[in-house]
């Protein structure tokens, strides 16, 4: 149960990188949010995917600040 839901908040959370990123012209959120999509397909295990889905956020937030994929 924990893993459906965990799926759902990934999931919606990269869905909405993807479409920042897409209507950005900017290729750092796009391709963050659907790795992030990914993992919430391929990955079972919350906890995991909660802590990847977070350092992945991280990393899109750290990337598109110091400039980088514009």
């Amino acid at each position: 149960m924990n893993t459906l839901w965990a799926s759902l908040v990934w999931g919606s959370v990269g869905m909405g990188f993807a479409i920042y990123g897409k209507k950005q012209d900017s290729m750092i959120p796009l391709c963050g949010g659907l790795v992030m999509i990914a993992c919430s397909y391929f990955i079972e295990s919350a906890m995991v995917m909660s802590v990847v889905s977070v350092v992945l956020i991280a990393l899109i937030v750290f990337l598109c600040h110091r400039g980088i994929g514009e």
